[in-house]
C-alpha cells in the first residue's frame, strides 16, 4: 500500500512537512510505503479552462501536476498538507489541485484522503474543509482524527511544541491506515459499488 503526501508549503522543511514526518512515522510502523511531493515551492499556474486534457488525457501546462498524475493513480491515500494565508490555502497548492483532480480521469473512487492545515494561530478549519472538498467530489473517503487535522507553529520548527497537533496527525495516520487495509479487504470481497452513469443537470439550459 502506499500513501501520496502532497506538501502545499513553499518552505521545504517547515511546520507542515513537520506534520507529514509526523505521520510519515505511523505509515512506515504500519507497513504502508510512502512518498513526499514538494508542491509549493513550484511554479503552478491556475487551470486555463481549455479542457483539453479530455481530449488529449493530460493538462495542456506541462509540469508538476501531469508528473504527479500517475503517482495519484498508484496511490491508495492522499495527504494534502497547506500552510494558512488569509484563512484558505496556499494558492499555489490550489492551483496544483484544481488542475490535478480535474485532468486525471481514473477512477478515484474509495482511495482514502486527508488534508492537514498548519498555522500560526487562526484559519486552519476554513483551510480543512477548503481541502476536504477534493476528495468528497471524487468518491473519496476522508479519513478523520481526534480532532480537526490541525498543527500550530510560526517560525519553522515551532510545530514541534505542538504536543496536541502532532498527536493528531499520529491518530489521523493511524485512522487512515486502517481504512485503507479496510477498504483493500472490503474492494477485494465485494468490489467497488456499482456507479450510475453521471446526471448533469444545468441551472440555465
Amino acid at each position: 500500500m502506499k500513501v501520496l503526501l502532497i506538501n502545499g508549503s513553499p518552505r521545504a522543511n517547515g511546520n507542515t512537512a513537520l506534520a507529514l514526518e509526523e505521520m510519515v512515522k505511523v505509515y512506515t510502523e504500519e507497513g504502508i510505503e510512502t512518498e513526499i511531493v514538494h508542491v509549493g515551492n513550484k511554479d503552478v499556474r491556475g487551470c486555463l479552462a481549455c479542457t483539453s486534457c479530455y481530449k488529449d488525457g493530460v493538462c495542456v501546462i506541462d509540469d508538476i501536476v501531469n508528473e504527479c498524475k500517475a503517482k495519484f493513480e498508484e496511490c491508495d491515500g492522499m495527504v494534502v498538507a497547506s500552510p494558512v494565508y488569509y484563512a484558505s490555502a496556499n494558492g499555489t497548492l490550489i492551483s496544483f489541485l484544481d488542475r490535478l483532480f480535474y485532468s486525471s480521469h481514473f477512477d478515484k473512487r474509495m482511495k482514502v484522503g486527508a488534508s492537514v492545515a498548519v498555522a500560526r494561530r487562526g484559519g486552519c478549519s476554513a483551510t480543512f474543509d477548503q481541502l476536504n472538498k477534493y476528495f468528497t467530489i471524487s468518491g473519496m473517503p476522508v479519513a478523520s482524527s481526534q480532532y480537526w487535522n490541525s498543527v500550530h507553529g510560526a517560525a519553522p520548527g515551532q510545530a514541534s511544541e505542538d504536543a496536541e497537533g502532532l498527536q493528531t496527525m499520529r491518530t489521523l495516520a493511524k485512522n487512515m491506515a486502517f481504512l485503507m487495509k479496510s477498504i483493500a479487504l472490503g474492494k477485494e470481497k465485494f468490489g467497488l459499488p456499482e456507479k450510475e452513469t453521471p446526471q448533469r443537470t444545468n441551472f440555465i439550459r
